[in-house]
């Protein structure tokens, strides 16, 4: 069982035309990331048919289009990442129908997406990706910033499945919960002062 109290030598790095290749790397050393997604979910053209995911998302990173925190170990290899954006770059959220029931206050940002290499799950990977988007948001001018995580205490989760992340981790990043919208699931939210 990896200890889960020590310190992990992480840095965290922009998803940018500078760490492409380490991204893709990351996505292929993991089958293309939930089922070949490529972390293309909640932008407007993942639902096109025959869309080229790979070349899509590398389209959007190397314009300026996409953005994540983007975690590296000691040996300056991609173990995941946080994906954030505006509600103009992701609008695709889960738990939509409920969430539109009594939409909270517009967010100036989205938190929508971690991931984490499959050998370094539960080692602080999701941990840094969190802290790491929040200082890259912080910089680009704060705001109020959403994400939908799911409750995880009092039940057993499978990390595969925690793309969101999990509520305690945002609570434990200053975030509130808001309301809930699905049977585990959380809008919470937290106004970032600019850097």
């Amino acid at each position: 069982m990896p200890d889960r109290t020590a310190a992990k030598p992480y840095t965290v790095r922009p998803l940018d035309a500078s760490t492409w290749d380490a991204f893709a790397e990351l996505v292929e050393r993991n089958g293309g990331v939930f089922g070949g997604c490529w972390c293309m979910g909640g932008h407007p053209e993942a639902a096109q048919e025959g869309l080229d995911k790979r070349a899509a998302k590398e389209e959007r990173v190397r314009t300026g289009r996409a953005h994540a925190a983007l975690v590296f170990d000691a040996e300056g290899v991609a173990q995941g990442w946080a994906r954030y954006g505006s509600l103009e770059e992701l609008p695709g959220i889960s738990h939509r129908r409920a969430y539109e029931q009594d939409p909270p206050p517009r967010p100036d940002w989205r938190i929508s997406c971690f991931y984490v290499d499959k050998r370094h799950r539960r080692q602080g990977v999701a941990r840094a990706a969190l802290e790491g988007a929040l200082d890259q948001i912080a910089r680009a001018g704060g705001g109020l910033v959403e994400a939908i995580p799911e409750v995880t205490t009092g039940r057993t989760a499978h990390g595969r499945f925690l793309f969101n992340a999990t509520v305690e981790l945002f609570e434990q990043n200053g975030f509130q919960r808001v309301r809930q919208v699905g049977k585990h699931a959380w809008i919470v939210t937290r106004v970032l002062d600019p850097a």
